[in-house]
């Protein structure tokens, strides 16, 4: 059997160590001994022995053999996620700039098609279309504060050229569509490309990168499911 030996702090010792007429009176450290049986050896409880510095405390705080660190957890703690399969009673809005719009809809295609799969109906659904990227944070946000969706999905392209105008429009992007869920309380997903040429953009609008749209489909399903079935 091995022995391993842990040095704590006696005031880090949750309260149900000591009895309850006695607490650490001097903050001299307490030793933790920890048994653990090697491979071979004939199975033996493993118990946690403090040092005699805590008055009052009790001797021994059984381990049961073979728990984990996990096991220790509150059963208090819940771990909340979004489902990507129960998706009845949730609407969803899709704002659509129409620039670079051999892109837009490809991505548009992408995102209706990973609904229907995941039986979001098409009544379910609306498609708003604005004239570029720089417009879709405006229109979002307004579809949010409607509160008659639980998620937006924001779909543009941006496509860097010869000048600044670029970085100016894709930054305004991401800025408007992250207000735009800050501003509504409703999930407003990124779905813009910004790339630097057509043949990137096409790549991730169903080429050999995926689609994008589809992608962030999912993500409004279940960003939409987080909020609707567990932060309301």
């Amino acid at each position: 059997m091995a022995t391993f030996t842990l040095a704590l702090d006696p005031y880090s010792v949750p309260q149900c160590f000591f009895s309850p007429s006695s607490s650490p009176s001097t903050p001299s450290s307490l030793v933790h001994q920890l048994r653990f049986d090697l491979p071979g050896e004939r199975p033996k409880s493993a118990a946690v022995s403090f040092s005699p510095s805590l008055q009052g405390a009790r001797s021994h705080f059984p381990v049961q053999k073979g728990k984990s660190c996990s096991s220790l957890r509150t059963a208090a703690v819940r771990q909340l996620e979004g489902s990507l399969t129960n998706t009845g009673g949730l609407r969803f809005g899709v704002v659509v700039a129409r620039f670079n719009e051999v892109v837009t809809k490809l991505l548009l295609e992408g995102a209706l098609d990973t609904f229907r799969k995941y039986s979001v109906k098409e009544e379910d659904i609306d498609v708003v279309w604005v004239p570029g990227s720089f417009e879709i944070g405006v229109v979002a946000e307004k579809l949010g504060k409607s509160k008659k969706y639980q998620a937006i999905l924001c779909i543009g392209a941006v496509i860097r050229g010869d000048t600044s105008h670029y970085d100016a429009v894709a930054n305004s992007a991401a800025s408007g569509v992250l207000s735009a869920g800050l501003n509504s309380g409703v999930p407003c997903i990124f779905g813009v490309l910004t790339c630097d040429d057509m043949d990137q953009a096409l790549n991730r609008a169903g080429g050999k990168s995926g689609n994008k749209g589809s992608e962030a489909a999912l993500t409004a399903i279940e960003m939409a499911s987080l909020f609707e079935h567990h932060l309301t």
